[in-house]
């Protein structure tokens, strides 16, 4: 949980460092401990806010803030009174703390209780990305992969550039056995943020993909009837194109181009005629299929393999400047 909660805690920081509402010396202290939260200090800032407290105990900013500091110092258990308090409020601060209240017991792998929370500050706050991605991310950690799926999509559509949004997604697919829905997520994912901590991972996960491989210990028994049939139709097309490939003889950069265009054409062809078309159909089929038309499937499959060889990128780049800048213009042009 750490990589992804440390993280969260520098954009709740940042979020409700603008939102302090206090008078006097109570509003001293509160931007007395912001600065010490800002330059890492949270014990200290954690004293200045019970400080706060003291004189008024039901101060939202205040309680945020020490719950937030605790959590830094990893005093998560200690910081769960003053999150609870913060989520009862009617204040700027309340959908913050549902995140960092679910984020505490996520990080100490009580899923189901971050999972109660989360559902709760929905409720209340239905459009919040934050808490969509977060739930899915317990989900994710509790085994629930259709309700974690689900969540990433909300996610992503509340935010369609939120790259973790779209790994979580891909992630769940493939413990699902849903490898179309996975490889796509996953080349989605390296597109929108290529230099990612978890980029090589992803590719990895590509490389496994297109390579036959099946994610061991995937659970399909949440799929309906018509998703277990459409992922198997997904998977036997991505077999179809591995198959394919050996009559190529092709290797490295050149044979990712040719798997990727060819399966990104395939589960366009199987879903084209759909009537009642999907998230994923609409989201991610219908764009790579586009891109698979464009020139632009070589600019894609280099950026892919950037996480094998990132010397061998650089001189790509160098050298292609055209491509390069065509692909740019294309990605930022292409709607989603």
């Amino acid at each position: 949980m750490q990589t992804v909660f440390k993280p969260l805690l520098t954009a709740f920081l940042v979020f409700c460092s603008t939102i302090i509402f206090a008078q006097g010396k109570e509003a001293a202290l509160l931007s007395e401990g912001l600065e010490l939260q800002k330059a890492g200090k949270h014990a200290e800032a954690a004293s200045k806010f019970k400080e706060v407290l003291q004189t008024e105990p039901d101060n939202a900013a205040a309680n945020y803030q020490l719950a937030f500091s605790l959590v830094a110092v990893k005093n998560g258990n200690e910081a769960i009174p003053y999150a609870e308090k913060v989520t009862n409020t009617n204040s700027n601060y309340t959908a913050a703390a549902y995140s960092l209240l679910g984020g505490i017991y996520d990080a100490s792998a009580q899923a189901a209780k971050a999972i109660t929370v989360y559902s709760e500050g929905l409720k209340k706050f239905p459009t919040d990305q934050n808490m969509w991605f977060n739930i899915g991310l317990a989900f994710f950690r509790d085994k629930q992969y259709a309700e974690a799926e689900k969540a990433a999509i909300e996610a992503i559509k509340l935010a369609v550039e939120h790259a973790n949004s779209q790994r979580l997604y891909a992630l769940v697919a493939f413990h699902q056995n849903k490898r179309m829905n996975a490889l796509l997520g996953l080349c989605s994912f390296l597109l929108t943020d290529p230099n990612s901590p978890r980029a090589e991972e992803a590719y990895t996960n590509i490389q496994s993909i297109l390579k036959g491989g099946v994610l061991k210990g995937a659970d399909t028994k949440e799929l309906s009837t018509a998703e277990a049939k459409e992922a198997a139709i997904f998977n036997a097309g991505i077999t179809t194109v591995i198959n394919s490939t050996a009559a190529q003889k092709l290797s490295g950069v050149p044979l990712l181009e040719y798997q990727l265009k060819n399966i990104f054409v395939f589960a366009w062809q199987a879903t084209a005629k759909k009537a009642d078309k999907s998230f994923f159909d609409k989201f991610f089929v219908s764009y790579f299929y586009k891109l698979a038309q464009s020139n632009n499937a070589e600019a894609l499959s280099q950026l892919i393999n950037k996480n094998a060889d990132g010397a061998a990128y650089e001189k790509w780049r160098q050298n292609n400047a055209s491509k390069v800048s065509a692909f740019d213009e294309w990605v930022n042009g292409t709607p989603r």
